[in-house]
């Protein structure tokens, strides 16, 4: 069967994306689901049971492998209800009619499935024979799943830790690996060997001979060295990466891993230009290890997908990344938390986003991984967060813990956004000889921390009318700088009609094209990161500053060659796009000199 969108749903927080698959999965639309929270998977899965009449049988936290079994037990409920729904609509019966003219509606008009099915239906009506080429062609969208790999804390069983396939990012493994999905894993973050190399024990992940994955491995990647890594690392293991998820370091949602300056469109243009490079080594070494393991080889080349995300906001942007980049789907996340057919997002966190423009949509220190991380001002969970601390009770109380990673303190890991840490580090604090300017500097940092393992989930309880009595009713919401141009909610068929251009869904005039703006967010990073350490850097941060300037003027070098070069695209913004690059470029030169 063909694939039948050019666009995917990318992971999107905790909870925004749980139940997307069953949204959207019958009209043929790939999504992904979080497994960090099996606490909010397993309510989840209690309403799903409830609301279809299956029988539901609590997973309690004092089995010893719970974590685990909730996410198996939640991703087979998803799989069994998006399934049914799919074999529904394939039946093409009188009732689904309108069903199947809304898949089709979806689809591009370049699909060929879609203009076979125009064609069939254009000669003459046949209900049997549309029924039997229905279920011979149409496909359903894959129910992919994310694990962020160091979300990996330890876990305790009756006071006694247990050994580490029982880490939350381990147990989460396993949940997926031995549900009944046939589809991908998203491992983004960065590379965790252990986990890595925990992926050896199950079958599902190994190539047959016919080269056939059930559960194929996805890594979200920011540049060619580090796919090339990591695929070759996970090759020698026996496992294929079946695609390299590219995403803008900075110029995305969610967690924000900054390269030193290296800009989509040319890491877009290295993958290209050695795709088949990376298919060719790394099947080398896949050889080798599947023969020291006596497996068989595939009889067939095995494939990878090239696909990418991070600020595509307009169907010409979306068609220039597949046609020059020759790119297999293009990631599209945060315009759909204006969808709410398609996310689990309450009411009051839509009107916020629709409100939402560029300053509102920042770069923060909130995480309590330590990683940059794109929020949103006035998100309910920051005003419940400043609201304890001025009344002298900051951090959470950390109900859920899926971040307690710091050991500062403490021998057992508690998270920076919790009570008892910040407890802990302002009394430290208190006992520093330092000026008041400075004092406050390091308090606001220490209390900015935020319980965004619980606020990122809440939105996906409000929204279906579930009790929040212990999460607290605050909403975190991670949306990328591209949210800024979007400012209505949107109907399913609305958001896909923008991305395939039927419909323009951005009301401003003033957005830029979606390489400048990261080009700009890149710079900012650098001013930022400049002030960071003027007041003593070492040669090491000069020189990674200097590298940082001259990889953003090669990118610079590159959208110039490369906006010269194309003939009929962008031609209604490529005199904008210039302009930014000469004011990107003097910007460069200025902070050259300031380093």
């Amino acid at each position: 069967m063909s694939k039948t969108h050019t666009f995917h749903i990318p992971v999107m927080g905790i909870g925004f994306t749980i139940d997307t698959p069953l949204r959207v999965s019958q009209f043929g639309i790939d999504s992904v689901i979080s497994l960090v929270d099996d606490i909010l998977l397993e309510k989840l899965r209690k309403m799903y049971c409830q609301n279809f009449d299956i029988p539901y049988e609590e997973i309690s936290e004092k089995t010893k492998d719970f974590r685990a079994k909730r996410i198996t037990s939640y991703l087979n409920l998803m799989q069994k209800l998006a399934e049914k729904k799919f074999e529904e609509l394939k039946n093409a019966s009188a009732e689904k009619a309108q069903e199947i003219k809304t898949y089709f509606n979806l689809l591009p008009d370049s699909s060929t499935i879609k203009q076979e099915f125009q064609r069939l239906t254009a000669i003459h009506f046949n209900l049997e024979e549309i029924r039997n080429w229905i279920k011979s062609n149409l496909s359903m969208g894959s129910i992919d799943v994310n694990i962020m790999t160091k979300v990996d804390k330890d876990n305790y069983f009756k006071g006694k830790q247990l050994p580490t396939e029982y880490n939350d990012a381990h147990a989460a493994l396993r949940g997926f690996a031995n549900s009944d999905l046939h589809s991908s894993i998203v491992l983004s973050a960065g590379m965790n060997p252990r986990l890595y190399n925990y992926m050896e024990n199950f079958e599902d992940f190994y190539p047959n001979e016919s080269g056939e994955i059930k559960k194929k491995i996805v890594l979200k990647v920011s540049d060619y060295r580090s796919a090339l890594i990591q695929g070759k690392y996970l090759a020698k293991k026996g496992l294929w990466v079946s695609e390299y998820r590219i995403e803008s370091g900075l110029n995305c949602g969610g967690h924000a891993f900054a390269s030193e300056g290296y800009l989509l469109g040319p890491v877009l243009a290295e993958f290209k230009a050695r795709r088949a490079e990376l298919i060719q080594v790394v099947y080398e070494i896949l050889e080798t290890a599947l023969s020291s393991k006596n497996r068989s080889l595939p009889t067939v080349d095995l494939p990878i997908k090239i696909t990418a995300q991070g600020g595509v906001g307009t169907s010409e942007e979306h068609q220039f990344l597949i046609d020059h980049y020759a790119l297999d789907s293009v990631g599209w996340g945060s315009p759909f938390l204006l969808v709410p057919e398609a996310v689990a997002i309450d009411n009051a966190t839509i009107d916020l986003l629709k409100g939402a423009k560029e300053d509102d949509l920042y770069l923060s220190g909130i995480s309590p991984l330590g990683v940059p991380f794109n929020s949103l001002r006035g998100n309910t969970k920051d005003i419940e967060k400043l609201a304890l601390a001025d009344t002298g009770k900051p951090g959470s109380y950390c109900p859920k813990k899926y971040v307690s990673l710091n050991t500062e303190f403490t021998d057992k890991g508690i998270c920076t956004a919790s009570r008892q840490y910040q407890r802990i580090k302002i009394k430290a604090l208190d006992e520093e000889v330092i000026d008041a300017q400075e004092y406050q500097e390091k308090y606001n940092k220490i209390v900015e921390k935020s319980c965004i393992c619980v606020g990122l989930g809440t939105s996906a309880l409000l929204a279906n009318n579930l009790d929040t009595k212990a999460e607290g009713p605050g909403v975190s919401v991670c949306p990328g700088p591209n949210m800024a141009y979007f400012s209505k909610s949107m109907s399913l068929k609305e958001m896909i009609d923008h991305i395939y251009g039927k419909a323009n869904m951005i009301s401003r005039t003033d957005r830029p094209n979606m390489f400048i703006k990261e080009l700009k967010l890149y710079i900012d990073y650098l001013k930022n990161k400049i002030e960071e350490t003027k007041a003593s850097s070492t040669l090491k941060e000069k020189k990674s500053l200097f590298a940082f300037v001259e990889n953003l003027k090669n990118g610079i070098q590159y959208y110039d060659t490369l906006f010269s070069e194309l003939k009929d695209k962008f031609e209604d913004t490529k005199n904008t796009i210039f302009s930014d690059l000469e004011s990107s470029r003097n910007d460069l030169n200025l902070l050259f000199l300031k380093i």
